[in-house]
C-alpha cells in the first residue's frame, strides 16, 4: 500500500486495487444469445430472492432485460441497499460497483460481472494523484480553505480523501448545490474528476469567471499562482470521453435535418455543447424528460448510445434521436459487461463461488459514507 502525503490512510492505484478479478473462462467465450439467455434466467430462478442484478442505464440491451432494476449508478446502489437480497450483482463500472459496496449492508456482497469495466475518468483523478496535487494547491494558498468535491464517477479512496479534507461527493443532479454547501463552508473548491461539470455547475451558480484548471499531467505545472490565488473553483483536468465527443455542429445538424428536434444533453457535455442545448441533466432527467413528452415530439439525446436505444424502445411513440452516431457515442468501459461474463457470476453463485468481489476496505468505507453522507444534507 502506498502512503498518502495530506491524509491518514493508505491506498493504491485503482490498477492494482482488485487483484482477486477474474477473467472470463474460456468455455464461456462463444455462447449465443439464445444460450445464454435460457442459462441465466436458469440461474435466477435457482438464486431467487438471493440476486439482485443492476443494470446501469448505459448497458446494452442483452444486459438490462435481465436486470431487477435500471437507473443512474447511485439510484442503483441504494436500491441495493435498500434490498434483502445476499448478493448484488452490479452491471455497470468499478466505482459504481464500490459505492454499492459502502453503502449496502456488511453482510451483503457485491459483483461486478467483468474486471475491465473501470471507467476512464475515474482513472483519471487517482487518490494517490490527487493528494499530491492538494499538498501542491494548498501550498499555493496556505491561508485558504479550499473544500474538494468529487463526482459520484470517482474511486472510494478518492470519496475518502475528500471526506477527511473537509468535502463532500455530488452528482450531476445536485453538483451546484455541493457547490453551494462548500463554499458556505470554505473559500474555494477544487473539483473533481469531471472538468466540463465542474465548468457547467459554475456557470450556474454565477461563477463562470473565477475558474482555473489544474492540469495533474502538466509537468511544468503551468497553471499560475496568481491564477489560483484569484480563483473561487479549480478544476481538476479529467472528463468522459463519450460526452466530450459532442459537438456544436451535431446540434446544429440534428435540427437542421429535424427543426421541431429538441436537444438534451448530459452536464458531463462540453460548455458551448450544454449552452446550445434545450436542456440538459442527468441520465433520469433525460430518461424522466422523454417518459414525459407528447407522442410525436423529437428528442435529439446527447448521451450513451445505449440509453438513446433504450428510449427508442422504452417510447415509440416519441421520435428518439443519438446526437451524433454509435461510434460517437459508445462507452468502452460499460461495454465490457458482456452477457457472458453475467452468465458465469450467475451460474458461479448457484455453485457457491463468488467471482469477481469488489470489497471497499473499511477505513475507506467509513470516510467514503461520509462524503456520501454530507451529499445528503445538501
Amino acid at each position: 500500500m502506498a502512503e498518502m502525503e495530506t491524509t491518514g490512510f493508505e491506498t493504491e492505484l485503482s490498477l492494482f486495487k482488485y487483484d482477486n478479478l477474474e477473467r472470463l473462462p474460456p468455455a464461456y467465450r462463444d455462447l449465443s444469445e439464445a444460450d445464454r439467455t435460457d442459462r441465466i434466467e436458469a440461474a435466477r430462478s435457482e438464486l431467487g430472492d438471493d440476486v439482485i442484478v443492476l443494470g446501469h442505464n448505459y448497458q446494452r440491451r442483452e444486459i438490462v432485460e435481465h436486470a431487477d432494476f435500471i437507473g443512474d449508478s447511485y439510484e442503483l446502489s441504494k436500491r441495493a441497499a435498500n434490498a434483502d437480497a445476499p448478493y448484488v450483482v452490479f452491471c455497470g463500472v468499478t466505482f459504481m460497483a464500490e459505492s454499492a459496496d459502502i453503502i449496502t449492508d456488511d453482510d451483503q456482497t457485491v459483483i461486478l460481472p467483468s474486471m475491465e469495466a473501470s471507467c476512464p475518468m475515474a482513472g483519471m483523478a487517482e487518490a494517490l494523484q490527487v493528494d499530491s496535487a492538494w499538498a501542491q494547491i494548498t501550498d499555493v494558498v496556505p491561508d485558504a480553505d479550499i473544500i474538494p468535491i468529487t463526482y459520484m464517477n470517482s474511486y472510494a479512496d478518492l470519496k475518502a480523501f475528500c471526506a477527511e479534507q473537509g468535502g463532500l461527493v455530488c452528482t450531476s443532479s445536485n453538483a451546484h448545490h455541493a457547490f453551494e454547501w462548500a463554499l458556505e463552508r470554505g473559500d474555494k473548491v477544487l473539483f473533481l474528476p469531471d472538468k466540463h461539470l465542474g465548468e457547467n455547475t459554475a456557470h450556474r451558480i454565477g461563477l463562470a469567471d473565477s475558474i482555473v484548471e489544474w492540469d495533474p499531467w502538466d509537468p511544468e505545472n503551468t497553471t499560475t499562482d496568481e491564477a489560483i490565488q484569484a480563483a473561487d473553483v479549480v478544476l481538476w483536468d479529467g472528463y468522459c470521453q463519450v460526452h466530450e465527443r459532442f459537438r456544436v455542429d451535431h446540434i446544429e445538424s440534428v435540427r437542421e435535418a429535424n427543426p421541431d428536434a429538441n436537444v438534451i444533453v448530459h452536464p458531463e457535455c462540453r460548455r458551448e455543447v450544454v449552452d446550445a442545448a434545450d436542456v440538459a441533466g442527468s441520465t433520469s432527467t433525460i430518461c424522466e424528460t422523454v417518459a414525459n413528452a407528447d407522442p410525436g415530439e423529437t428528442w435529439a439525446i446527447g448521451t450513451e448510445i445505449h440509453l438513446t436505444n433504450h428510449l427508442q424502445r422504452w417510447h415509440p411513440d416519441v421520435n428518439v434521436l443519438p446526437l451524433c452516431g454509435d461510434a460517437c457515442m459508445d462507452c468502452n468501459a460499460m461495454r465490457q459487461i458482456d452477457p457472458n461474463y453475467l452468465t458465469w457470476v450467475l451460474e458461479e453463485l448457484v455453485d457457491g463461488r463468488e467471482r469477481n468481489v469488489i470489497s471497499v476496505a473499511p477505513e475507506e468505507t467509513e470516510l467514503a459514507q461520509v462524503a456520501l453522507d454530507r451529499m445528503l444534507e445538501v
